[in-house]
């Protein structure tokens, strides 16, 4: 008989219930009680709906308050020193290492984040030394497995692996030269034994460690440790799934075929061709498969047929006990469900699947393997072979000026007209300062704007009175500029919700969901738009908004826009048609926008790619392709403008090393890029391969609520000017402002202010 199973929920909440208590605790307006009240709420509530839908294996553990990384730091003493003997308490402790802490004489950073993989989720980098006190703290896959049990709920708790973790921290600041987290290997170990064996002593049959890392090509050295790893867990542990998710194991399958585990589990959604590969290299084995066949990514409805199929063909090849069919990862990068949507229109309902639904679709799709007889299965199939069919009738739409601009691309229409030391002559007339200061676009988003967004949407404000409210909050924003000093201005985004969903709802081609929120980091969450057909521009977007910002100020303004590509990838987009024809459709509408700002005298015109590294593709084999795609595409958003404007493009948590020349073939005249939480690392690429053009690092973190100071910004101007000439550096935050009050950016903006007049004095 085939088993179904969920390989992680989203921990949000349908009402974002999670997100809510966080912020009420740092606020200090709810206890630590209260927050561990409303989470074992939610986590009872998961555990309760996934079951009801039938799923064999229910996930427990991976529920997280901020990042399931940052839980395994904690959880194993992975503290760095600089957050010790503070006083605080282990909670407090936990959020100062995600978000920094300043308040009640502790100033302490956040620790640094990165995407997982190639999502739009940010995990907490954990640190490691050859000093690191390795201590099972607390076993949290124990506790919660028992919080489950009981609920009278029988759970698969889910565990990081051990390779997985080191493998994706970094060396701590205090580490020697040439260290390796993996070297610490033999000293983790004996912890993870003890956490494995007391889920099988309190009778967890089986659980679930991820091991995300074997999707990359860097595992393919790694052999001898997961052999020295699993031989050790397996001895003392329930029956291991072990779990690998976004992308193919290809020749890593060959020792992992050998490791003493009960099964596997591979992501058939992304990289279904995997499937005969890694069947046959465990056939002769007891191993049984876990085929990720509903999407742990995407909204779309699975299409059962076609998942039967594969389901089928593992059969074939292991028989029914030994094929499990799951989500293709955990979902937490999915909304919750889809019940809480009232304004999509029946068609477009009949698209979609969120996290609750996908429970019953492996449920579904296990039934049907299994041959089952209940008749609400047949009618369940039925039912998804006529809502495929009509989705893809859909499909077979297009809008044939969309397509014929995207097959007329020609190389000239991807290049500027002269290179980047002409326009650096000619953007002189923008009358920059040496070092000049600027920020990322976003200022903070305010209750009061976003209660006048809201009852715009309600018609409790007329469209007039809305727009006399966000001219206010631009006059505001436009003026504390001029006054704290810097030199090149935004018109602070008030009017935006969302840096993708704000372009989502002016384009044609997108649909929205009110309550389809995905966790981005921490309690930053998102509601990403989803690209149901063909995407156009109608009208200008942002002119008007930056046309008046630039008409109350002598200063030069700088247009807003964000990225084809990380529209694209914070959306959530199509599967009939390529994410290259869907990038170039974004790039195409997004170079009329730029083109339109050019017209309406915006002399400085920012297209923000936060998500081009995020994008790339897990096997370095595959990169080539996708790095040409997604770099013309920026390049066919922004040539399209004269020499003396000056076009700026911003990066988030990005190693660039490897991608360098693509970094330099976006040829934007200016681009930022975190780097406050790298240690300066991300620079040494910029020096390395010579980049010419300018360059604003981020001098500060804007993710965490500390207020940087002065001395502090200067030091980092200081360490940047090892690496990159003073001739081409910006000074800026690492990010936009949105989610920060106003008090701390005040403050913080000052310091940077004062950093870069000082940097004037000292390299004039």
């Amino acid at each position: 008989m085939v088993s179904s199973s969920v390989l992680g929920f989203p921990r949000i909440g349908p009402k974002r219930e999670i997100k809510f208590a966080v912020e009420s605790y740092w606020g200090n307006k709810s206890s630590a009680e209260d927050l561990q009240k409303v989470a074992a709420e939610i986590r009872k509530q998961s555990w309760t709906n996934v079951k009801s839908k039938g799923v064999d294996y229910i996930p427990s553990g991976e529920f997280s308050l901020y990042d399931h990384v940052l839980d395994h730091s904690a959880a194993f003493n992975v503290i760095p020193s600089r957050y010790q003997n503070l006083g605080l308490s282990a909670l407090d402790v936990y959020f100062a290492m995600g978000r920094g802490r300043q308040a009640d004489g502790v100033d302490v950073p956040a620790s640094e984040m990165k995407k997982w993989f190639d999502s739009n989720y940010h995990f907490v980098v954990p640190e490691f030394s050859g000093t690191t006190d390795f201590k099972l703290v607390y076993n949290k896959a124990l506790n919660e497995y028992k919080e489950a049990k009981e609920a009278g709920i029988n759970t698969r708790p889910v565990v990081l692996g051990p390779i997985s973790f080191l493998v994706l921290g970094k060396p701590s600041r205090s580490a020697q030269a040439g260290f390796q987290p993996i070297s610490l290997l033999p000293k983790l170990l004996p912890l993870y034994e003890q956490l494995l064996k007391e889920l099988k002593e309190a009778g967890a049959e089986w659980v679930q460690v991820d091991e995300p890392i074997l999707v990359l090509d860097k595992a393919a050295d790694l052999a001898a440790e997961f052999k020295q790893a699993y031989t050790k867990l397996a001895a003392v542990a329930p029956k291991i799934l072990l779990a690998t998710y976004f992308g193919r194991l290809e020749s890593n399958v060959k020792f992992v075929a050998e490791l003493p585990i009960a099964a596997l589990h591979i992501d058939l959604d992304r990289e279904p061709g995997q499937l005969e590969e890694v069947a046959n290299a465990i056939k002769d084995t007891k191993i049984v498969l876990s085929l990720g066949l509903v999407s742990g990514r995407n909204i779309w409805k699975n299409d059962f047929n076609r998942s039967i199929d594969l389901g089928r063909k593992a059969i074939d090849i292991l028989g029914e006990d030994r094929v499990i069919v799951a989500t293709s990862s955990s979902l937490l990068h999915t909304p919750v469900t889809l019940a809480s949507e009232t304004k999509l229109t029946d068609e477009q309902k009949d698209w979609f699947s969120f996290a609750l639904e996908k429970a019953s679709e492996v449920a579904t799709i296990a039934a049907v393997l299994s041959n089952s007889q209940d008749a609400e299965v047949g009618k369940a199939l039925e039912a998804n072979i006529q809502s495929i069919k009509k989705r893809r009738d859909f499909e077979k739409n297009s809008d044939d000026t969309v397509r014929k601009r995207v097959a007329a691309i020609t190389p000239d229409d991807l290049n500027r007209k002269s290179p980047f030391p002409a326009r650096a002559a000619a953007q002189k007339a923008l009358g920059l300062p040496k070092f000049p200061t600027t920020t990322i676009g976003s200022f903070p988003q305010t209750k009061e704007i976003r209660q006048a967004r809201l009852k715009l949407g309600k018609k409790e404000l007329t469209q007039e009175e809305y727009d006399e409210f966000i001219k206010k909050e631009i006059q505001e924003v436009v003026k504390f500029q001029e006054d704290v000093g810097l030199d090149l201005l935004v018109h602070g985004e008030p009017e935006r919700n969302d840096m993708v969903q704000y372009f989502g709802e002016l384009l044609n081609g997108f649909c929205f969901t009110q309550h389809g929120w995905v966790q981005s980091y921490g309690s930053r969450y998102v509601r990403p738009p989803i690209v149901v057909s063909d995407v156009s521009r109608s009208a200008p977007m942002t002119v008007k908004w930056s046309s008046y910002a630039q008409s109350i100020t002598k200063q030069p303004m700088k247009g807003m826009l964000t990225g084809p590509v990380t529209i694209l990838n914070w959306s959530f987009p199509r599967v009939d048609v390529s994410r290259e024809v869907q990038s170039k459709q974004l790039a195409l509408a997004l170079r009329d926008e730029v083109v339109d700002l050019e017209a309406a005298d915006i002399k400085a015109i920012q297209v923000d790619e936060p998500a081009i590294r995020e994008g790339l593709p897990l096997r370095r084999k595959d990169w080539d392709a996708y790095l040409t795609w997604a770099v013309d595409s920026f390049r066919l958003a922004t040539a399209g403008v004269q020499d003396k404007t000056q076009t700026h493009s911003h990066f988030c948590y990005s190693d660039f090393n490897d991608i360098f020349p693509s970094i330099q073939r976006l040829d934007a005249d200016v681009i930022s890029i975190e780097a406050s939480k790298s240690d300066m690392k991300l620079l040494s690429a910029f020096q390395e391969f010579g980049y010419k053009n300018y360059i604003g690092p981020g001098v500060y973190d804007i993710h965490s609520p500390r207020v940087p100071s002065e001395p502090e910004i200067k030091d980092r101007i200081k360490d940047m000017l090892t690496l990159i000439s003073p001739d081409y550096l910006f000074v800026n935050p690492d990010c936009g402002l949105k989610t920060r009050q106003w008090k701390e950016t005040k403050e913080s903006l000052k310091n940077v202010v004062e950093a870069a007049r000082w940097a004037r004095k000292e390299w004039p």
